[in-house]
């Protein structure tokens, strides 16, 4: 379970509850879509390597890696540390480490270890005053990875470090804020609207946005008011994409969201996802809402996971929710 809430639908009380919002698996099949689709659409294409089509009109939101820190525990050499791994990361970078994890089958340690040492991490980074930091991860083997390359920053800094995994964000954020744990890796979009509905309510607006410096400004504002302060945000960005195969978009002419509303609206198109992609503000309903695009058919399949991959591949569905650094989006 990961922990994107950007598919959830309704009131930020939601957010501060749900923590894997993009929900479970739905059952296979096919339905049609909320609204009708004219034209003759795209017929899915089988190939075994998956592309993303640029978000070119911004629907998805800003979910750039950042450090959440423990005020207490913040310092500006445990920060400017951290802020060094934030400035090696890039979304090709993350998708990389991501595959050495998940495909390749190497230790979250070890593929950090190795990240570190190609991109020279620890070079200039000041030592601090020292003392023990606990750096907190969620389950999921990404986030694991990234607590190990603030491990590796701040070890460098003089820290003595212990990475931990604690469960999903309804366990480790309370955990932050008592300053049992001193720093996660989040993720600002969800974080700040998890912290707007912590502490607005279910009457919350949400204060993410398609602009990472309104996202941030946002997530500070809620940092203060519960005692996390936040480091440089990245520009790696795990997060909602719509995915389809090279071969596909090769064969249509797509690299953008708005080329497959233009040129693939219509009744061979299958979108595929999670069973409630058709109500969701960032799925299918958010496609249709902002680009117009109409779906022929949508299958029913899982959020960006095993199913929805195996479909684009074996040419069951023609485009698929994804998230942005899946490993399975690896170059070659």
């Amino acid at each position: 379970m990961r922990r994107h809430l950007l598919l959830t639908a309704g009131t930020l009380m939601t957010a501060a509850v749900i923590l894997a919002g993009c929900g479970e698996s739905g059952s296979s099949g096919t339905a049609a879509p909320p609204s009708s689709a004219s034209g003759a659409g795209c017929a899915p294409v089988a190939g075994d390597k998956l592309v993303v089509l640029t978000d070119d009109k911004k629907l998805q939101n800003t979910d750039n890696v950042v450090p959440a820190i423990n005020k207490k525990a913040s310092s500006p050499e445990l920060i400017a540390a951290l802020d060094k791994v934030s400035s090696a990361l890039d979304t090709t970078k993350l998708i990389e480490l991501n595959k050495a994890v998940d495909i390749d089958r190497k230790s979250s340690k070890a593929a950090a270890t190795e990240f570190a040492t190609a991109n020279n991490l620890t070079a200039g980074i000041t030592k601090g005053a020292g003392g023990n930091i606990t750096v907190g991860a969620a389950d999921f083997s990404e986030n694991a990875t990234l607590g190990e390359l603030y491990g590796i920053a701040l070890t460098a800094a003089g820290y003595n470090v212990k990475v931990q995994q604690i469960g999903n964000r309804e366990l480790y954020e309370p955990a932050l804020e008592k300053g049992d744990i001193d720093v996660v890796p989040e993720y600002a979009a969800t974080l700040a609207t998890f912290l707007a509905g912590k502490v607005d309510g279910k009457d919350a607006k949400d204060p993410s946005s398609p602009e990472l410096d309104t996202t941030v400004a946002n997530l500070k504002t809620y940092g203060d008011k519960v005692g996390l302060v936040f480091g440089q945000p990245s520009t790696a960005q795990d997060q909602n994409a719509f995915a389809t195969t090279e071969a596909f978009a090769t064969k249509y002419g797509l690299t953008t969201l708005s080329d497959l509303a233009a040129k693939c609206s219509g009744a061979a198109t299958v979108l595929g996802g999670p069973a409630e992609c058709p109500q969701r503000p960032k799925c299918q309903q958010g496609l249709t809402t902002t680009y117009n695009f109409q779906a022929g058919k949508f299958a029913a399949l899982d959020a960006g996971g095993p199913l929805t991959k195996t479909g684009l591949k074996q040419g069951t569905i023609s485009v698929g929710l994804v998230f942005s650094s899946d490993g399975a989006l690896a170059a070659g």
